[in-house]
């Protein structure tokens, strides 16, 4: 293609057409900026409950509490609004990236930009497996077809010639061209039909569910709660206000508002995470779903090797030899490396191709590249693949070469049953020490037409070409923390059985002595192919409809299937896998576009990286709610057992401590254990079932006793003072020490649930130190500063209360690291 008489758009033109046309963008939904996020903070329950608690002390004339009560609203909202604009500035970050780059014509040169920098006016260049970001005419084409099922529904690729209009949305099947661009954005055909990812609603995942779920049962608890707690108050005291105000303090501690806002917290700052070390993530809920992987489907060449394509062996028919690269110049070698080089893309972007052509400039006494364009061109297909490129000059001279599988070549070739079963002795030698094997062939037609399909022109075996690509340095510690992390691994690849077996053994794959190829699964039944999906490891000479029915299966199976793909072909079953990952630098768009995950450096190991930080998340996120659940509890019983029992003082809370309990507990649970690190045997444990629930009755259970010993302890403390004598003020005080005490302990002993509390300490999170030490300066400061000691209706304890009070809460916590001790001798008893 003649891309150099096309100049495109200048710059100026290209600002004026932006001013007159707008961006190539879909009107996008209205973002919350900071006034949204902030109204949507305020229709928070919790923040609903504060607003009421404090026009009753506007009321009641207690001024100092509602003065308080508006302090709190202020740094609840500021907390919520800081998780709102992390997570939303993360989640912008990832959409950024997100976003594909276009290759246009501008100044004479072909450049990359973002796609919704696309000007009406611009010439777009595109090719096979790239996404049409706009509508346009084709001005250039070579041998150019277009699926348009986005559009139409029809999955058949469409030819498109000069003046044929492209569509913003389909996608390039084969060939290249160049077109100028017409309509941008909302104005684009699939614009004017009102297809706009942005109005695509987000899936819920089974987490969010659950979790949502969970949130609705405990608010529905505290309003049951809240009309008891008020009627049976009223009937006491017949005080409307301090009625209304109990209840309201009950309701504050039973509502778990923190477990929502972690859990958008820990998937965007995830997937920001991710993002950073090279893996862009598409949708932050599928960093969840990364942590339950079971499965991974992954490509040989460039996933497993390394894709350098080095030329280690020519096989010339004609002699039936094999040369070795020092022997590429002998001249009964050239027809075979020219014709190599003519069935190769004359531009090539393919590791393979680009070596064809550079040894071809090697080799041959005169390059005869120029004197010939592509006439004709017969894309990569059948099954087996193969390809056809045909090249005229200008005095009409014609050259036909084809390359592909050596067995589609073999099939198309003029060759008897002995013959080519010689070749195919080669070619199973070669595959037997991971060689990657082309057939090469000469093309003969003399008719006028050329035939719909390539395979019936008449072809001329010539030999073949040899290439090493050997595993990736590295690979097999890969491997092996694939199979410690208990996840399968199958490998999907176009290659053939003996290339890929090789490669495998190289790679430390293990269970790939027995192999299936596409056709084979192709004719049986859907339950022998879901048995074989399960037993088989190797899936050779693997098409689109087979690399689909094989993803399907494993998740019929039962299976979480991570499944790798950077071609056109793959796309359907990326696009089916439970998390599709493309590669980021030998990726197709198409590919990208289907894929719920992109690794920028086709590194498998980033994969690996990706499934760590899913287990990590998901481990912190049930961490931070059994946390907020075991320490909700003592919150609710000790403003609601005194009430209920008649005890001494049976108000021994009120909401001005309950909400500075919330101010200590949101930020533990949202920022702290986000920031927690991944244990050391997270990698070492096998994939949890995305059946599974959330919190299990063992992990409930064991989180409710956790609360409920800490109650005990709690309402010791406060036993102690008040059969002692001690006055309200200062039972309130060791209550409301010991609880905070407790807390400390909980968030500390919490980070674990098999690990001690002193191997935790070696996982630096400096969050925890930061935390505690404000929650002491805090503590010590309500107790000891007597304005603030009087506020909070608390006095200060002497030194053997406080250490009654850290004895009491050390003995309510720290028991469940002898549980926690006895769990790890019964592990090493089962190893």
């Amino acid at each position: 293609m003649e891309q150099n008489i096309l100049t495109g758009l200048t710059d100026s033109q290209v600002l004026a057409s932006q001013k007159k046309y707008g961006y190539n963008r879909m009107d996008p939904p209205q973002k919350s900026g900071a006034l949204q996020l902030l109204l949507d903070i305020i229709r928070e329950p919790m923040l609903i409950l504060l607003f009421a608690i404090s026009i009753i002390y506007l009321l009641v004339g207690d001024y100092g509490e509602a003065l308080f009560m508006f302090f709190a609203i202020v740094a609840v909202s500021a907390i919520s609004f800081y998780q709102d604009n992390r997570s939303k500035k993360a989640l912008e970050a990832l959409e950024k990236l997100n976003e594909p780059l276009s290759s246009v014509i501008r100044n004479g040169r072909t450049v990359q930009i973002p796609t919704h920098e696309i000007a009406v006016g611009d010439l777009c260049v595109i090719h096979e497996g790239r996404m049409i970001n706009a509508d346009g005419k084709i001005v250039q084409s070579n041998d150019f077809s277009v699926n348009e099922a986005s559009l139409t529904g029809e999955s058949h690729s469409v030819f498109k010639t000069s003046d044929n209009p492209v569509y913003s949305g389909t996608v390039a099947v084969s060939g290249s061209a160049v077109f100028k661009v017409t309509h941008i954005g909302q104005h684009t055909r699939l614009g004017k039909i009102g297809t706009s990812l942005g109005e695509i609603k987000s899936e819920i995942s089974p987490l969010q569910t659950q979790i949502s779920n969970f949130v609705k049962k405990m608010a529905a608890i505290g309003i049951v709660v809240f009309a008891l707690v008020c009627v049976y108050n009223y009937v006491q005291t017949r005080n409307l206000a301090e009625s209304l105000l109990s209840g309201l303090t009950l309701a504050m501690s039973v509502l778990p508002e923190e477990i929502p806002v972690a859990f958008t917290t820990f998937m965007a700052i995830g997937a920001w995470k991710l993002m950073q070390d090279g893996i862009i993530i598409k949708k932050s809920s599928v960093v969840e779903t990364l942590g339950s992987t079971t499965v991974i489907c992954t490509d040989k060449t460039g996933t497993i090797t390394q894709n350098t394509m080095h030329l280690r062996h020519l096989y010339d028919y004609a002699t039936q030899k094999v040369y070795d690269e020092a022997e590429f110049k002998e001249s009964h070698l050239s027809q075979l490396i020219e014709y190599a080089m003519w069935s190769s893309e004359p531009e090539p972007f393919d590791p393979m191709e680009k070596t064809l052509h550079r040894i071809y400039s090697q080799t041959q006494k005169n390059d005869r590249r120029p004197y010939f364009s592509m006439f004709y061109e017969y894309p990569l297909d059948g099954t087996p693949p193969m390809m056809t490129h045909v090249f005229r000059d200008a005095d009409a001279n014609q050259i036909i070469a084809a390359k592909g599988a050596p067995e589609a070549i073999l099939q198309v070739s003029s060759l008897s049953d002995a013959q080519a079963a010689s070749v195919r002795t080669a070619i199973r030698n070669f595959g037997e020490k991971g060689y990657r094997v082309l057939g090469v062939a000469q093309g003969d037609f003399d008719g006028s037409e050329f035939p719909a399909r390539q395979q019936d022109l008449s072809f001329s075996f010539l030999g073949l070409v040899v290439f090493h690509d050997p595993p990736k340095p590295g690979i097999r510690d890969v491997f092996d923390h694939i199979y410690k992390a208990g996840i399968k691994v199958k490998v999907i690849t176009g290659d053939n059985v003996h290339t890929t077996k090789s490669i495998a053994h190289q790679a430390g794959i293990t269970g790939v002595d027995e192999t299936i190829q596409g056709h084979e699964i192709l004719e049986l039944p859907a339950a022998d192919v879901a048995k074989v999906a399960n037993d088989k490891v190797l899936f050779t000479r693997m098409f689109p409809e087979a690399k689909l029915a094989v993803v399907n299966a494993l998740k019929h199976n039962g299976e979480v299937v991570a499944m790798l793909g950077d071609g056109v072909n793959d796309a359907p079953a990326l696009k089916a896998a439970n998390i599709g990952v493309a590669m980021g630098t030998k990726g197709t768009e198409i590919a990208k576009a289907a894929a719920a995950l992109v690794i920028t450096n086709d590194d498998l190991d980033k994969l690996i990286a990706g499934i760590a930080a899913g287990r990590r998340i998901y481990a912190n996120i049930k961490k931070a709610v059994q946390y907020i659940i075991s320490i909700h509890i003592p919150i609710i019983l000790t403003v609601s057992l005194p009430l209920f029992l008649g005890w001494k003082f049976p108000q021994i809370f009120t909401p001005v401590h309950v909400i500075f309990l919330e101010l200590i507990m949101g930020p533990t649970c949202s920022i702290v254990y986000e920031n927690e690190p991944m244990e050391k045997n997270t990698m070492e444990q096998p994939p949890r079932k995305m059946t599974d629930t959330f919190l299990n009755w063992r992990e409930l259970s064991l989180t409710i006793v956790q609360g409920l010993v800490i109650t005990a302890g709690v309402l010791f403390a406060y036993q102690l003072m008040a059969t002692s004598g001690a006055s309200e003020t200062l039972t309130r005080s060791m209550v409301f020490t010991t609880l905070i005490f407790a807390n400390i302990f909980l968030s500390l002993t919490n980070r674990s649930f098999y690990y001690s509390l002193v191997d935790s300490f070696k996982n630096r999170n400096m969050l925890f130190a930061a935390v505690i030490v404000l929650t002491l300066l805090m503590l010590f400061a309500i107790l000891y500063v007597t304005p603030v000691a009087e506020f909070f209706k608390v006095g200060p304890l002497n030194g053997t209360q406080l250490g009654q009070a850290l004895a009491i809460a050390a003995v309510s916590v720290l028991w469940f690291e002898g549980y926690k001790l006895i769990k790890r001798h019964k592990a090493r008893g089962i190893k």
